[in-house]
């Protein structure tokens, strides 16, 4: 498991809120792609965070249910959540200094 320190996990914990929170209803507004990519982005934090410390439930929160895109995914804004996931993951794995596994 890698190794993050506690300041940059709580950090790292607060955008995941605070995206969640500013994109609480991002599925009422197909418009708005941008809300779709902050979703995105932080379920991808969370992802990728799960995976790096080996824990269910990282900072209190769980990926978003996979149901949720179902219908959405060829969309303008399901592709927005699909690219925000992949870019937060990514990035949660760059900010700790962590190589993402290979597929």
């Amino acid at each position: 498991m890698a190794q993050i320190s506690s300041e940059l996990l709580e950090q790292l914990c607060r955008l995941i809120r605070d995206l969640r929170a500013e994109s609480a209803d991002f599925a009422d507004h197909p418009e708005d792609g941008q809300r779709w990519y902050n979703r995105g982005y932080a379920n991808g934090m969370v992802i990728g965070l799960q995976r790096l410390l080996g824990e269910a439930h990282p900072c209190g929160q769980v990926p978003d249910e996979a149901e949720l895109m179902q219908g959405h995914e060829l969309m303008a804004w399901g592709k927005a959540y699909r690219h925000g996931e992949q870019v937060g993951e990514r990035e949660t794995y760059e900010i700790s200094g962590t190589l993402p596994p290979t597929s």
